[in-house]
Formats: structure tokens, sequence, C-alpha cells
């Protein structure tokens, strides 16, 4: 029986192939579906998503004569057409998102919660079942802002292997517990992690990672300040970090020393990522806005 998929269909992304010689369906499919390997064939054939003359069929040796039309049905995901958080940008190769606090950007093998990439794998796999989104960077669970994901696999590897020279701008915002001494100046340790993923900063030698974080003070008041950072590596709680070091630590970061938590969160927010479109080969730049609640410590 043909499986009830016509709610989802998008009938005008099914391409159909005319048989040319005798052969069976799984070489076929093989020769026919550049790009596509074997195991992605036999998926869709499994599923019934392959029919011929109209007829669907899961049987990769059903015999085909010339003349006869093979069809890839498109089968779509219940529409998921909008995100909980902004969509800053998206095109074939990237989808920019702006990410709330007190969300991870992926799962580990400890805390099996919904993440932003599974919120933003099933909004692409609402437009095609078939989407998929890569990894590129994260960000801290309570850091919000600018998360960029790639949705094809080259893209995710180009940026990953080349990562120093295709991003010019890594942005932030932090709210920090007094003024930091000079008010501008930039950051330069190496980080080790403890077996209790606390991180600090130590001697370089054997798991010790370079960290350079850039800051200048925007404003003060009311026992906080402003700060404008950028980060040369994106090293696991690196800004955290070294504004505790300064001994200014980031309002609402109990785990690094903070003594208030004026908003409830973690003041820190990637607000810019600069880089070169890896298709385009243009400057490109995403920027989310300063959080409201930030202001309102200086009121």
């Amino acid at each position: 029986m043909q499986p009830n998929n016509s709610k989802y269909r998008d009938k005008s992304r099914e391409p159909s192939y005319t048989v040319a010689e005798p052969t069976t369906l799984l070489p076929f499919l093989l020769g026919t579906l550049k790009g596509k390997s074997r195991n992605n064939v036999k998926s869709l054939l499994s599923r019934k998503l392959v029919t011929v003359d109209g007829k669907p069929t899961s049987q990769f040796d059903t015999p085909l004569a010339p003349g006869q039309v093979v069809t890839i049905l498109s089968v779509s995901a219940p529409k998921q057409d909008t995100l909980p958080f902004p969509i800053l940008f998206e095109d074939e190769h990237l989808i920019v998102v702006n990410k709330p606090a007190k969300l991870l950007s992926v799962g580990n093998e400890k805390e099996k919660v919904r993440t932003a990439y599974h919120m933003v794998t099933d909004y692409v796999k609402s437009q095609h079942i078939d989407n998929r989104i890569f990894v590129i960077h994260r960000l801290d669970r309570d850091t919000s802002g600018v998360l960029m994901f790639a949705k094809d696999e080259a893209t995710k590897e180009l940026f990953q292997s080349r990562w120093n020279d295709i991003v010019t701008r890594r942005g932030y915002l932090a709210v920090v517990e007094g003024t930091p001494r000079p008010e501008r100046d930039t950051i330069h340790s190496y980080l080790v992690e403890t077996k209790t993923h606390m991180i600090f900063s130590g001697d370089p030698g054997p798991g010790a990672k370079e960290a350079i974080t850039n800051y200048e003070v925007i404003k003060s008041g009311s026992g906080y300040s402003l700060l404008d950072i950028s980060i040369d590596t994106g090293r696991k709680n690196q800004i955290r970090v070294h504004m505790m070091e300064r001994g200014c630590p980031i309002a609402g970061d109990k785990q690094y020393d903070a003594r208030t938590n004026p908003i409830g969160r973690l003041c820190l927010h990637a607000n810019e990522l600069s880089f070169t479109h890896p298709a385009t080969g243009q400057p490109t730049t995403f920027k989310a806005k300063m959080p409201r609640d930030f202001n309102r410590v200086f009121r």
C-alpha cells in the first residue's frame, strides 16, 4: 500500500528520470542520483520514496525497461516554519541565529536536553526532510548571541580547517563587576582545565591552550562596567576566566567568582561575527543587539 505522505509532499521538488536501457533499480539510482551514497539510496527505497511508473517500491532489484519513469518522492517533516529565537541570516550554505541564554548550543553525553542544534535541525528539515546542519562553533549555555551553523559538509570543513583565515572578528559585550585596569588591554594566557572542569590560566605546556582576549570599557556605573570584547582564540570559558583573573568577573558568573547576579543570567553576549563568506568571497558581518536587560544594571 502506498504510504499516505501527500500531506507533506512537495511535488515541485520530485525529480523524474526516464530509463534508457534495461537495468535494475539500485544501479539505475546510483548512476542517476549523483552525490547520493549507496546508503542514502537504500534509505530512499526503504522509506518507499521511489516510484516506478507511479508505483512505490522498496525492492532494490526491481527490473527496469526502456521508457519507464522513476520518480523520487519529496517528503518533508511536519512544518516548523519559525524558530523560538531570531534567524539573523540564511542562505544555501549557512544559517545564523541569535541564541538565547540558558540554551545549549549542542548536546553532550551528560545532558540529553533540547538544544539550539536540535531546534535549527527541525527548522531546516521542515523545508525538506533531507536537509541537515553542521556545527561550526559553539557558545556556552549561558552566553547569548550570534551562533552559526553550516548547511552542508563542505562549508563546515572549510570553516573548521581555515577558521583563523576566514573569521576576522568574534565580538562580545559583557557586564563585569567593577572596572578593569587598564580600561583597554589584551589578556594573553594559557588555559588549563581541571578534572572538575574548572578552567584557569597556567604555564604553557602539555594540555595548556593559548587564549587571547581584547577588551575595552564602554561605560561604568553602579559598580559595573560594560565591555566591548573580541577574542583571537575561541577557548572554553575564555572570556569568563580572563575577566575573573583581571579582578572583574562577569556579573552573574557564580562559577568564576561573581558576587552579584543583577539580571538572573550571565551578562555575556556574542554581539558580532565577521568572516569571509565561503561561497561569495565577500566580507560578511552579523550582529545581535545587546540584550535590553544589560542596561538595567546601570540604572
